[in-house]
């Protein structure tokens, strides 16, 4: 009894004593795991910069409902399915392969890695490079989705599953080697640039929709046009698409995602980052606006009506050309260069229908010719002040009718020249081997009826089409 009597007076004493020692325990190693003011400014500089990057690389992607919108619009209705499937599988397809490969290519860096192509980080699995590796994804994805346009309307989806594989995961990513990765030969981040301060791209007007755009038009002149396009004479037979309405939200889809693009490829915010993103949304918005009044007025001249399709495409392309200077241009030049390039898009487009080269949805025109116009207007047009801001190394090579020199832009013509080189040669092999292999084009009667209904079992709009019951179906 005596006993359990002092142990129940020790009791309470003990449990504070036990209660103390812990509280000292628990304070001591909160004190040595405390970060330094220093490292707690660095990880929220490095977290502001993350998150800049994914919610730039979440814009990026978005596109892709840009994309699928503008392309579904400007198709038939009885192609519609046909081509939202093929937006939705290089959205799969270029995950895949640029994480297997494709990144691999573009960044890899080993002992194997050189100026032609990189060499590594296949099977990507790095941590720290994980937000990185998802903003490239959404640009290699896009380059693949803007090819599909070209060839809408009469492509196998047999083809389509074949070359998109192939851009996704090579053609492209050898591109972004050469003229972003710092080993890079013609990259403006290598230590020794070949020319002034290398070939400058800052969000890709070459190194994205070039490629997009030239590979499109490749394919497109070994597919051949669709049926009824061209007519005797030279003729030129419109063939609309199917709902102007989506087409308009796949473009304001689009503009939006641009703010991902452009300004997200400042890659962060810190360090004097957020004032040149400012700037180079600006800029963004300037072009894309100037694009469009430009396409109203030479529609108007030219035409003899407001053309919304023109237009629509009219924005694209001035958005396409600011991607390049975007951030070493200031806010006068990129309205000259967004009117540029919509007039350059549309000369494009009467110059295909001369050769008889049909892209329902204008994706060479806008992307192909505004790309390459907007990687020239960074040696035209690029100021002193601008080319300092964004970090080049020669800054006193600037725009040439800024007063310059030349410099600048001979490294520009040399990018764009190897840039169309490359994608037209492997793009050419590509098509060549698809088409003499399993085949491109999709039976005659399965154009005339729809690819929907014959490659996929399906209408996109069931109580109109062919197996429907509305009142704008054939009669029986």
């Amino acid at each position: 009894m005596l006993q359990r009597k002092a142990l129940r007076h020790l009791h309470r004493p003990l449990g504070i004593l036990g209660g103390v020692i812990l509280a000292m325990a628990v304070f001591s190693a909160a004190s040595a795991q405390e970060p330094t003011t220093e490292e707690t400014v660095a990880d929220l500089v490095s977290a502001l910069d993350t998150t800049w990057l994914l919610v730039a690389g979440f814009l990026v992607f978005f596109m892709q409902a840009g994309f699928a919108m503008l392309t579904a619009g400007f198709v038939r209705s009885k192609n519609t399915a046909n081509i939202l499937m093929k937006n939705m599988i290089d959205a799969c397809v270029g995950g895949l392969l640029f994480w297997a490969i494709g990144y691999g290519f573009a960044y890899g860096a080993s002992d194997s890695a050189n100026g032609f192509i990189g060499w590594g980080s296949f099977f990507f699995d790095d941590p720290a490079g994980f937000a990185s590796w998802f903003f490239q994804f959404a640009f290699a994805a896009a380059a693949a989705t803007i090819v599909a346009g070209s060839l809408a309307e009469r492509l196998k989806f047999s083809a389509y599953l074949i070359y998109t594989v192939v851009i996704s995961g090579f053609i492209y990513p050898i591109v972004v080697h050469w003229a972003w990765d710092v080993n890079g030969w013609m990259s403006a981040f290598n230590e020794d640039p070949f020319l002034a301060s290398g070939y400058i791209d800052f969000a890709g007007s070459g190194v994205v929709h070039m490629v997009g755009g030239w590979a499109g038009l490749v394919g497109a002149a070994i597919l051949g046009p669709r049926m009824g396009k061209y007519g005797p004479g030279g003729r030129v037979n419109a063939i609309p698409g199917h709902n102007i309405g989506i087409a308009t939200l796949g473009m304001f889809i689009l503009w939006f995602g641009w703010y991902g693009f452009n300004p997200g490829s400042t890659l962060g915010l810190t360090g004097g980052l957020a004032e040149l993103a400012a700037k180079v949304a600006v800029n963004t918005t300037l072009a894309a606006a100037a694009g469009g009044v430009a396409a109203v007025l030479y529609s108007k001249a030219l035409t003899g009506r407001y053309d919304p399709g023109l237009l629509i495409n009219g924005i694209l392309a001035g958005l396409v050309g600011i991607t390049a200077p975007c951030a070493t241009v200031d806010p006068w030049a990129a309205v000259i260069i967004g009117a540029v390039a919509s007039v350059l898009m549309y000369g494009a487009v009467l110059a295909i229908d001369v050769l008889k080269i049909d892209d329902p949805v204008g994706a060479f025109p806008v992307h192909g010719i505004g790309g390459l116009w907007g990687v020239i207007a960074v040696g035209l047009f690029s100021s002193e002040a601008g080319l300092e801001q964004a970090g080049y190394s020669d800054p006193s090579k600037y725009g040439l009718l800024l007063g310059g020199g030349f410099d600048q832009l001979a490294a520009q013509l040399v990018g764009a020249g190897a840039i169309i080189a490359w994608v037209v040669v492997t793009a050419g092999i590509l098509f060549l081997g698809i088409k003499y292999t399993i085949g491109m084009r999709v039976p005659p009667e399965e154009e005339e009826k729809g690819l929907d209904l014959l490659e996929h079992g399906l209408d996109s709009y069931p109580d109109f089409g062919p197996t429907g019951p509305g009142v704008f179906s054939p009669g029986a």
